[in-house]
């Protein structure tokens, strides 16, 4: 095993002199005062080694001698993962005092004690890949899949298979013969070096399937697929938080996994306090009996902020290879890459725009790419749907981090001050923002054949509509209301419809919060109908009196129960109107 002796520190950057070879990304534990500090190699000149520390360097001097692992940081996989609440590096908060690091302390992150009620899938004989099912254990409602090592290569023979009965993790479950006649013995839990992508899956193609959020602004407008990506860039105070709420609530998605990455404590504490009260629509029970939750404050040390979003990553992966569809959040994607130009700066690299890493847009689209709908080799499916926050430095979307996620995440959801300072919530931008996938034919396909062919074109429409009301708004207001044409208010009123009826909407009422497809259709369609109404008004004023009065209806049948006498009162009024 290769050690090594400590030759420099700066920060949590530490220098080693060692005496074998070093592999990068290798994990190893320098000795100091009673304490063993985890750290990872990020960069090997020769001899001399870099490592980046997990925790506080505090005490830490030359001499100091450091043993490598011969392994990647991983992570441990499992039954007992749900509802729990992690830090980077694995360790379980609920176990620790605190959401801090507790220097040299390190936590299990599984109950080995805790007994699962196992049902077997294979049988004896049966041919086998690596992350091919085995048996199943049930957890939170929610059942898991015993798989086959990641790690094993090529097709192994189930040799025994335990029966059904009840199991702790690290008893044996199954016993595989490989082809050069080796046993392998199974247990629950699995391990995989998180910043290395699994490819346990058949095929991985285009992404088509519409995962329903319940906002009108992201379903209606700009769609975002199950197993695709979109980011949401915003200034403070615009709602990303409670637009990712009511994301994680409300998507068809069994598993959800939330990063809080560098954020600061109070919003962590936020978190762990908000999140276990909300109730799963779906189910009725409560969201965190699906949900993980894996934090970093901004005040941990940089490596193991960089580290979160990989273990995230990693476990919603593990899920994917279960047949599961998995939400992951990341807040905030650009606290990871601060820390990552922290790392950078440190090791003394060439510097890119605004001292990011050179390969910034590479590190981004590696991890994006992660994500996916995938087909794994039984011929189930699986998928991880990837939505990461942006929070640019005084809200400039040109900065790196935006742009080089711009690139590679196929939908942008930017919220704008403008919209948050009016009380337009969700603050989504409908101009700038975007949904690629309204251009992929499998998408298309998907909608003409599960909702309505003039789906697209409607919404195509829509957006083209918002734009010419924000060019004529920007007209009124240099020119005054008299002016412009009659024509040009009643364009400018038909937005302001779109916007009000559609792009609006009350996270915190209780009808309004969510809606389902068949409403979004209904109201789809009532807004189109207005919108393509040919109005003759005498005069300006009666432009904006029937509007608002249109606007106020539309708004009260969008508080009320879908398909209740309420709902159809309003409805009967709004088609009376555009008659």
């Amino acid at each position: 095993m290769t050690k090594g002796t400590v030759s420099g520190v700066i920060a949590n950057m530490v220098t080693l002199r060692v005496d074998g070879a070093v592999s990068q990304g290798e994990i190893c534990y320098i000795e100091t005062g009673g304490d063993r500090l985890m750290a990872e190699v990020i960069k090997v000149l020769g001899q001399d080694v870099y490592v980046q520390v997990f925790e506080s360097t505090r005490g830490l001097k030359v001499g100091a001698v450091a043993e490598f692992t011969g392994h990647m940081l991983e992570v441990q996989l499992g039954p007992g993962m749900l509802s729990k609440n992690y830090d980077g590096l694995q360790n379980d908060l609920d176990k620790m005092e605190g959401v801090f690091l507790k220097r040299g302390q390190y936590t299990d992150p599984l109950d080995d004690d805790r007994v699962w009620d196992f049902t077997p899938i294979a049988k004896v004989g049966d041919k086998v890949q690596a992350s091919d099912w085995l048996g199943q254990v049930i957890e939170n409602c929610q059942p898991l899949k015993i798989m086959a090592p990641f790690q094993m290569e090529g097709t192994a023979t189930v040799k025994s298979i335990a029966p059904a009965g009840q199991y702790k993790i690290k008893d044996i479950m199954a016993v595989l013969t490989d082809e050069k006649g080796n046993d392998i013995e199974v247990n629950m839990i699995q391990h995989w070096p998180v910043k290395f992508a699994m490819t346990n899956y058949k095929e991985k193609p285009r992404p088509f399937k519409l995962l329903e959020t319940g906002v009108r602004t992201i379903d209606t407008f700009n769609p975002i697929v199950e197993g695709g990506t979109g980011f949401i860039p915003g200034p403070f105070g615009t709602g990303k938080t409670v637009l990712q709420h009511a994301i994680s609530k409300q998507a068809e998605a069994d598993i959800v996994i939330i990063a809080a990455c560098g954020e600061r404590a109070n919003e962590v504490v936020e978190i762990f306090t908000e999140f276990p009260e909300l109730v799963d629509p779906h189910t009725g029970r409560k969201l965190m009996e699906r949900t993980i939750i894996i934090a970093n404050t901004s005040n941990m040390p940089v490596a193991a902020r960089e580290a979160s979003v990989y273990t995230a990553m990693t476990m919603a992966e593990y899920y994917r290879s279960m047949g599961l569809r998995v939400l992951l959040m990341a807040d905030s994607t650009s606290r990871w890459a601060q820390a990552l130009r922290e790392m950078s700066n440190r090791m003394e690299e060439l510097p890119g725009p605004d001292a990011f890493p050179m390969d910034l847009g590479a590190l981004i689209s590696n991890f994006y790419g992660r994500a996916g709908y995938v087909y794994l080799n039984n011929g189930e499916v699986g998928s991880i749907t990837f939505l990461g926050t942006v929070s640019p430095a005084g809200g400039n979307l040109k900065e790196p981090v935006t742009e080089n996620t711009k690139k590679v995440a196929r939908c942008f959801y930017g919220l704008e001050q403008e919209r948050a300072d009016k009380k337009r919530y969700p603050a989504v931008n409908p101009i700038d923002s975007y949904s690629k996938y309204l251009e992929y034919p499998e998408f298309g396909e998907y909608i003409a054949n599960h909702i309505n062919d003039k789906w697209i074109p409607k919404v195509l429409d829509l957006k083209t509509r918002m734009l010419r009301g924000k060019e004529i708004a920007e007209q009124i207001n240099i020119l005054g209301d008299d002016g412009v044409p009659v024509e040009y208010h009643v364009t400018f009123w038909k937005s302001e419809v779109i916007d009000y009826v559609i792009l609006q909407q009350d996270a915190f009422d209780e009808v309004d919060a969510v809606t389902p497809l068949s409403r979004q259709e209904e109201i789809l369609n009532l807004v189109t109908a207005v919108c393509e109404k040919d109005y003759q008004f005498d005069t300006f004023l009666d432009v904006v009196d029937y509007f608002k009065k249109l606007i106020n209806v539309c708004k009260q049948m969008n508080y009320s129960p879908y398909q209740s006498e309420q709902y159809n009162s309003y409805k009967a009024q709004v088609e009376a109107m555009i008659s």
